[in-house]
């Protein structure tokens, strides 16, 4: 673990000396007689909380606007997973990843927030999924991860209630984590708000008005509010970029359902990614399972979904899905029905149809940055540093080259 934690904090490091480097220009030239710059952040999700507490955390006078409350769509119906596994590709991207997982551990130091480290076990029923899995783990200990195809015996000894079934080797990520990614954004947005930040929520932005001297009024629920630039870190809205932004940004969002249980007795000690069910426990003993298999392609489910619900149109809906992923769970870890459901959400995942995050200035609304992307929990902590100093200064960090809104979008299936 210490060898990757060095690695990563390498990767880490390196990007933000260079993203430093780029921006100093802008720092040393400021004028201490200019009005002081007021950011607003539209969003109040991981992605959103991180960027307005590193912009606080730079003396930057900075508002959150939230529509409804904190973490109550991308973010709360996502399964939390912090890591650089192999589906971050290609390598740029995994170092990118790499920086966040480290950078969750100073947020947990730094806020006291709670993860769950311990890594995670993966495999899949498909012998060619299996050997092309051995592959990928091979390239991941290329690019610093100390990941490693465990024997069944091992991994038996790792998790002794876990039932791995006849598989004869199990992917092993020991520097992932995972978190509550609600309390995260909370006690992000506290620390931000202890800094001087303003948080606005139940406070919709409708539109923006660009005025002659380059600020920008936002037109929202409680008023106009006047700013020199603002961020979009709206998840998987899919009108906000063409709204407030002037740009479309093709998105393929899905659905998936998001179980929570009531706290239990420790049952796992790391992420579980089997065959069809993703499971983890927290600290708090709350276990949560994440849906793989996706919604049924039929006209009613289409239907049900074309609203982007976050809730089952019936209590009884949900109860029937949350009992599904119970007991695909519960091949796997055979207590896990002894858990009470607690919370079934339908989250929306903000997917760019390459797979990567939208990340950079608007080229129709010089006053608008966006922020959009999944791996919005394994980046959170590197978005935001970066991000928040792009938007400050008006300089680039050359990292984020490949990520900019403007790019060509590539349709690559990747998650």
């Amino acid at each position: 673990m210490t060898q990757f934690r060095s690695a990563s904090e390498l990767n880490r490091r390196s990007l933000l000396a260079l993203t430093a480097a780029s921006l100093s220009l802008a720092a040393c030239g400021q004028n201490t007689d200019a009005p002081e710059m007021h950011i607003a952040v539209i969003g109040g999700g991981i992605i959103g909380a991180s960027i307005v507490y590193h912009l606080a955390k730079d003396g930057v006078n900075v508002t959150l606007l939230e529509r409804g409350g904190l973490a109550e769509r991308a973010s709360r119906g996502t399964f939390a997973w912090i890591n650089a596994t192999w589906a971050k590709q290609p390598r740029a991207y995994h170092a990118l990843n790499q920086a966040g997982v480290t950078g969750w551990n100073e947020f947990q130091t730094e806020l006291d927030i709670p993860v769950r480290w311990g890594g995670s076990l993966e495999w899949f029923s498909s012998a060619d999924r299996q050997e092309r899995l051995a592959e990928q783990i091979a390239e991941q200990v290329e690019w610093g991860e100390p990941a490693e195809m465990l024997s069944r015996d091992a991994v038996a000894a790792l998790e002794p209630n876990v039932a791995f079934g006849d598989t004869d080797q199990v992917a092993y990520s020991p520097n992932d984590g995972a978190v509550d990614p609600v309390l995260a954004t909370q006690k992000l947005v506290e620390a931000a708000v202890r800094l001087g930040a303003t948080l606005m929520t139940n406070c919709a932005v409708e539109s923006v008005t660009e005025k002659p001297n380059g600020r920008a009024v936002l037109n929202t629920s409680a008023g106009e509010i006047e700013v020199d630039k603002y961020v979009l870190a709206t998840g998987a809205d899919p009108d906000a970029a063409q709204t407030l932004a002037g740009i479309d940004i093709p998105q393929r969002s899905t659905p998936g359902v998001i179980v929570v249980t009531k706290p239990h007795a420790p049952l796992i000690e790391r992420i579980i990614a089997a065959p069809g069910a993703h499971i983890h426990q927290r600290l708090d003993g709350r276990i949560v399972l994440g849906e793989q298999a996706g919604a049924p392609d039929t006209m009613a489910h289409a239907e049900r979904l074309r609203a982007r619900p976050n809730r089952f149109p019936a209590q009884a809906y949900a109860d029937q899905h949350a009992a599904q992923m119970m007991a695909i769970a519960e091949q796997f870890i055979p207590g896990i029905l002894s858990a009470d459901v607690e919370d079934v959400f339908i989250g929306w995942r903000p997917l760019p149809v390459d797979g990567h995050p939208v990340l950079g200035v608007s080229p129709a609304n010089p006053s608008a940055y966006l922020a959009i992307m999944h791996s919005g929990v394994s980046l959170a902590p590197i978005i935001g540093q970066v991000v928040a100093r792009e938007v400050a200064s008006g300089q680039t960090a050359s990292e984020l080259s490949a990520y900019r809104p403007d790019r060509a979008f590539d349709e690559v299936r990747r998650y």
